[in-house]
């Protein structure tokens, strides 16, 4: 396990950090407080210190469960939870980015988890309400008052992270450390603007959905999409799930077909070659892991002992491209690049 600085900050976090999204069986399924604490054991046994979690997960049990496993491990982990979901619902200000939200959420996250602080804050969605300077403050205020240590963002819109970090840069605010986001071979328009913004203004990106909600586990071909969503066959199963979520394309199974291919061709399974194409980008921080079994995770882990070749990556990325749109398109154009530099190349170090 490598680890790394999370952002631009001095707070060092594992290459792949354990998502507890699971953690819970309140809901009729989930992963009980036993094969729990085998998923958190492996887990630290391997390196990793970067541990996630959010308010809401399975009704706050995620919250509940982390703070009886982690014990006397609690100093050693990076342990993150979010806000803004309604955690009360039927309260209009049960939810959402105001300080009201952030401070109520805080105090009870901090009560199941049973801490005196957090180590990251994540802003868990944008809710197209709340004045970013509300929102920058609040968390400034958390974070000298000790109960908070750093603060992220996920879910928004780039040009308003941008906007929030100027400010809490202005302000003499705390910044924003991390970017939690979907990217993975399936999700990779992150790459347009949320990416070159977060590496550009001190971010660490911490992906999510790394499998692509699964389809780049290995687990699905073509046939089994055959059905519709309500067909009795798969009504109420994972794959269905995929298919109201849109993810079975022509593009998404030609990604799936490439990585099958690529993992029969180095004898590893499909879901350890699209972890190891997330590792290969230098890009991001931790790549944040969504298991619900020691099984799984014990195969997730064997990313790490997976090289691709440059052309298996470059394989990779061809199959999955997106186009980059405007203006990004227009500004990589060997011709528009040649009349800005008079047809002199310019190196940065």
């Amino acid at each position: 396990m490598k680890y790394y600085l999370l952002g631009k900050s001095g707070l060092r976090v594992s290459e792949l950090s354990l998502g507890t999204m699971t953690f819970g069986t309140e809901a009729g399924w989930g992963t009980d407080m036993n094969e729990a604490q085998k998923i958190l054991d492996l887990y630290t046994d391997r390196g990793g210190n970067f541990v996630d979690t959010a308010n809401v997960y399975m009704n706050g049990s995620s919250e509940k469960m982390l703070g009886n496993l982690l014990a006397d491990k609690r100093n050693q982990i990076v342990l993150s939870t979010k806000y803004t979901m309604n955690a009360h619902p039927g309260d209009p200000n049960g939810g959402g980015n105001h300080r009201k939200s952030m401070v109520r959420s805080v105090e009870e996250s901090l009560k199941r988890l049973k801490t005196d602080y957090i180590d990251l804050l994540y802003m868990h969605i944008w809710d197209d309400t709340t004045p970013v300077e509300e929102i920058l403050r609040t968390m400034d205020d958390l974070v000298r008052s000790g109960k908070v240590l750093y603060v992220g963002i996920s879910d928004t819109p780039a040009w308003q992270v941008a906007r929030m970090q100027a400010i809490a840069d202005l302000r003499g605010w705390s910044p924003l450390v991390a970017l939690q986001i979907e990217y993975s071979l399936i999700e990779r328009t992150s790459e347009r603007e949320l990416i070159p913004m977060a590496n550009d203004m001190g971010l660490g990106v911490v992906p999510w959905s790394p499998l692509g909600s699964g389809l780049l586990s290995g687990k699905y071909t073509r046939e089994d999409f055959q059905y519709s969503v309500d067909s009795a066959e798969i009504k109420g199963t994972k794959k269905a799930g995929i298919i109201t979520q849109g993810k079975f394309t022509e593009r998404n199974m030609t990604i799936v077909e490439e990585v099958n291919q690529i993992a029969s061709e180095i004898n590893k399974l499909p879901a350890q070659v699209a972890l190891a194409w997330l590792l290969s980008k230098k890009t991001v921080t931790s790549i944040t892991l969504g298991v619900r079994s020691v099984e799984q995770l014990e195969n997730n882990l064997g990313s790490l002992e997976v090289n691709l070749s440059s052309d298996q990556i470059k394989r990779l990325d061809e199959a999955s491209r997106i186009d980059l749109g405007f203006p990004h398109e227009t500004l990589a154009n060997p011709v528009n690049k040649k009349y800005i530099t008079g047809g002199i190349e310019v190196l940065r170090r």
